[in-house]
């Protein structure tokens, strides 16, 4: 079953700095339907102006990956990390038993991210944040895997090749050229971004901005009619 959420249709909030479109409820959109799904808790999908970002606050207990559309991204926080995120790329800050960090786009042009919380197999973990680069190769196939709690992508975690979370889930993230179709293997319900372009899914015309959710289906059939960008969660 596929179950499409427009663009249009998401809860927004605009200011001086910041135009983010939220797929569940966050902040002072409320919707009583779209509080989760599964583990997924937000998806933030956040224009930052350049120079601007969001300031020193705290989190616990979630696991937040940060997916950079366009731009790049400057992460601090009390632990002592930073670093810079540029498009294509992720990181991953397990909140765990209490962290305080900064994000902002850099002075070079506004940032585009997708910001995703996911609820942690346990509280209290040992806080932490990690970063790492991808080659930015057109998907052929499948979508490239980015990050995961799952026991079987523990070959590509302890390779270097994605980045670890504490759930049992994975992030699959990658560009599609037009014309091309891939078929994508699921192993369990799962949430389609489209970052930039125009896709198919299926038999379904999703636009830039569209989510959608997956369930009770064992792979999934991505057309791009334009050069794309694809998010999928997978829970």
């Amino acid at each position: 079953m596929l179950t499409i959420y427009r663009r249009e249709e998401l809860g927004h909030f605009h200011n001086e700095w910041l135009d983010s479109r939220h797929h569940f409820s966050f902040g002072s959109y409320m919707n009583p339907r779209r509080v989760n799904f599964g583990p997924l808790r937000v998806i933030n999908d956040d224009w930052i102006k350049k120079g601007s970002g969001f300031d020193p606050h705290a989190h616990r207990d979630m696991e937040i990956i940060t997916y950079v559309r366009q731009g790049q991204i400057i992460h601090r926080d009390n632990l002592g990390n930073e670093g810079v995120t540029k498009a294509g790329n992720v990181q991953v800050m397990t909140a765990g038993a209490g962290i305080t960090h900064a994000e902002y786009a850099d002075d070079a042009g506004d940032t585009s991210i997708f910001q995703i919380w996911i609820m942690p197999r346990a509280k209290g973990l040992t806080p932490s944040w990690d970063q790492i680069s991808f080659p930015q190769i057109p998907a052929n196939h499948a979508l490239p895997l980015l990050a995961s709690g799952r026991t079987e992508d523990h070959d590509a975690i302890n390779e270097g090749r994605a980045l670890y979370f504490n759930q049992e889930a994975s992030l699959f993230g990658g560009n599609i050229t037009a014309g091309t179709e891939i078929s994508q293997i699921l192993r369990g319900p799962s949430y389609l971004l489209v970052s930039k372009g125009e896709v198919m899914i299926n038999n379904s015309l999703l636009k830039m901005g569209d989510g959608a959710e997956i369930t009770d289906q064992k792979s999934v059939t991505i057309k791009a009619l334009h050069d794309a960008e694809i998010v999928l969660i997978e829970l």
